[in-house]
């Protein structure tokens, strides 16, 4: 099976060939222009990517909108997870703004999450929603990872996701889980 992902992301393409396993084929999407991510949710902005894109191919393409809810926040920063710090904004520009509105906050919790959306000609047929649990330490740990990984702990772990290899925090990552569901919808099909 062939499948279109909306993504040039590295890391994400990594986990998705991770979750795709043998005998499915991910390949990379590049738009001419990229879809104004506009929506309030991760999974608006996953049907719109998806719609969009999905026109550009012939089969199946998804399309996944993903980032870090702070419960302290009020689910800050969101869909503005990529541009927290700015339009531009580096991952340790975006970590170093979490970290300093954190500041005295007692409640730590926050949780990855993950919408990917399934569109065949224009059209979503179905959407999938993975989250994980966490909380947010203030000195960032570990190389590995990225966005927020060295700084988002996850208790059953005992360690940060930057600090664990990648293939064992995709075993229980947000993305995981969202694509899991969709390939099992897939083979339902």
């Amino acid at each position: 099976m062939t499948l279109f992902a909306a993504t040039t992301n590295q890391g994400k393409l990594r986990e998705f060939a991770l979750a795709a396993g043998d005998g499915i084929e991910i390949i990379p999407v590049s738009p001419p222009s990229p879809v104004d991510e506009t929506g309030d949710t991760f999974e608006e902005n996953a049907r719109l990517k998806a719609a969009a894109y999905s026109q550009l191919v012939e089969g199946w393409l998804f399309a996944e909108d993903s980032g870090l809810e702070v419960m302290a926040l009020g689910g800050a920063p969101g869909v503005h997870s990529a541009r927290f710090a700015g339009p531009i904004a580096t991952d340790s520009q975006n970590n170093g703004k979490l970290v300093g509105a954190l500041l005295d906050q007692p409640d730590r919790r926050a949780r990855y999450v993950c919408v990917i959306a399934l569109a065949r000609v224009g059209e979503v047929v179905a959407t999938f929603r993975g989250e994980v649990e966490g909380e947010i330490i203030d000195k960032g740990r570990g190389q590995g990872g990225f966005g927020y990984d060295p700084h988002f702990f996850y208790p059953p772990f005992e360690a940060t996701f930057a600090e664990v290899p990648a293939e064992r925090k995709f075993l229980i990552s947000h993305r995981r889980r969202a694509l899991d569901q969709m390939f099992a919808w897939l083979r339902q099909a």
